[in-house]
């Protein structure tokens, strides 16, 4: 074994017992851990190893498994699964971190998650390396302060795995990617390695739910809150319970839920999960506009938030009453059709209407928010009535799922190449159309290029800022009351019919 090696594996022990995800005690056995990892019986000690960063080490450490063919195939797929073992090794056993989450829990909920968010960190399940290549920024619109991102943490299959996934066995284990059994599954071309994945258990209006973060971390501590049961979403009664019992326990975060149907819903449909986390978005800012009473609940405040989409809020300090009125609502909504406003509750016996509820702690309230939702689909609106419409594809064609709903763009990793050549062919006044990558932009630039003066410095702001004024736009197309006298009025015929 090469000198380098050696220097390799004493510098990902060292950093395991820096991060204290190991003891010094611990340090014989983690190293013979992933000597075996590495195919190696032989390990020469390497005195004062300096400090390296944990991608450098990892990256080595893979070329090393690739030389001697442990890694099939030199690429992100199959770098990934080894490199998820090898830090599998120094992650400690689940028993421990609900042990220690536990212990904290005692002293603070925001002590126990602290703890937990960085073990994710430290344990490379979360790549903080990857997630900072993400383009990030702030779009000031009419409704508040967008956020905006191009996701690039998320790797893109090589041909090569793609392959190697189409020739495995069908398998149902896990059965999901949410399912509790990903927890120290070693994964394979089909299914992602999850050795360092772990999870909290809690009980949530008397069921078992696991809390576990993203790997992707769209916005700050990015959780996920996931039914120990494989069941399918379902919007009810009890995931009001469920969220607003979440928000109790922890009431440093919010917690969400996708709606239940295709279009309006999230990429997961057959797992019932939430999603939640330490951020406070837009739509949380937004102010209640048009304020509305319920009868028999005069202890829940409520009202019609300013957001681009149709948004009931309510706020209590009785969680029972806003269980039971986001109950009505719901029930309400899902039978709820008025043809002027083009809201239909079913069409040949498929339901539409569906809500996508938020909850959060505000001065020591329990607030719920309750975005309607509808994918209705038309001729001219295949894709969804309330859904970005075509001329918005260039930027989101996507599902607006529960992060956009907030005020948070998950927008495609092509777009930072396209903004690039854009850019490119603004200042040498190229015509779109003649090139493949950007020729779907053509329309949208031509909207607002005689409303600038574009120079070196200031094209790429333009184009982010018309991007996120694109976002906005398709928060728009998605709300089912739009921002019109005339969609309030609609709007407000709805609510008086919630008895």
């Amino acid at each position: 074994m090469s000198v380098n090696v050696n220097l390799r594996i004493k510098q990902l022990v060292d950093y395991a017992v820096r991060k204290k995800l190991i003891c010094e005690e611990d340090r014989a056995y983690i190293t013979n851990g992933i000597l075996a990892a590495l195919g190696e019986a032989e390990y020469i000690d390497v005195e004062n190893a300096p400090e390296a960063p944990l991608e450098e080490i990892l990256s080595d450490l893979c070329d090393f498994a690739a030389e001697k063919g442990i890694i099939e195939s030199n690429t992100v797929v199959y770098r990934d699964l080894f490199d998820t073992k090898l830090m599998g090794v120094l992650t400690p056993r689940p028993s421990e971190v609900i042990k220690t989450f536990s212990a904290l829990y005692s002293i603070s909920p925001k002590a126990a998650t602290d703890y937990f968010y960085k073990l994710c960190l430290d344990s490379d399940y979360i790549r903080t390396y990857r997630v900072a290549k993400d383009m990030k920024w702030v779009y000031k619109g009419a409704y508040g302060d967008l956020d905006i991102t191009i996701n690039l943490s998320k790797p893109e299959k090589d041909p090569r795995a793609i392959a190697a996934a189409k020739l495995l066995p069908p398998s149902s284990y896990p059965k999901c990617l949410l399912c509790h059994d990903n927890e120290g599954y070693a994964g394979n071309t089909g299914k992602p390695a999850r050795q360092t994945l772990r999870q909290i258990p809690t009980t949530l209006a008397g069921r078992k739910w696991y809390i576990q973060y993203s790997p992707y971390v769209y916005y700050n501590e990015h959780c996920i809150v996931l039914s120990a049961d494989h069941t399918p979403m379902k919007i009810e009664a009890n995931t009001f319970a469920r969220i607003l019992d979440f928000v109790g326990q922890y009431p440093h975060y919010f917690v969400g839920s996708n709606a239940d149907l295709p279009i309006v819903g999230g990429s997961i449909l057959t797992h019932d999960h939430m999603q939640g986390g330490h951020y406070t978005f837009a739509m949380a800012k937004a102010p209640m506009e048009t304020a509305i009473k319920f009868s028999c609940y005069d202890d829940v405040e409520a009202g019609i938030v300013k957001w681009p989409m149709s948004v009931i809020r309510l706020r209590s300090q009785n969680k029972q009453s806003l269980v039971n009125l986001a109950d009505k609502i719901l029930t309400a909504w899902r039978g709820y059709t008025d043809e002027s406003a083009f809201i239909f509750a079913e069409t040949d016996g498929e339901p539409h209407n569906t809500i996508t509820p938020i909850a959060r702690m505000r001065d020591g309230k329990y607030e719920l928010d309750l975005v309607l939702r509808n994918n209705i689909t038309t001729e001219e609106h295949p894709l969804g009535v309330y859904h970005p419409h075509a001329e918005l594809h260039n930027i989101k064609k996507e599902n607006i799922g529960l992060i956009e709903v907030m005020g948070l763009a998950v927008l495609p990793a092509r777009l930072k190449e396209e903004i690039a050549v854009m850019r490119e062919f603004i200042l040498s006044n190229k015509d779109f159309a003649t090139d493949e990558r950007i020729e779907k932009h053509k329309a949208w630039f031509e909207k607002f290029k005689d409303n600038y003066t574009f120079t070196e410095e200031n094209t790429e702001e333009i184009l982010k800022r018309e991007i996120g004024k694109t976002f906005e736009k398709v928060l728009e197309d998605a709300g089912v009351y739009k921002n019109t006298e005339s969609g309030l009025n609609a709007f407000l015929r709805f609510i008086a019919t919630i008895r």
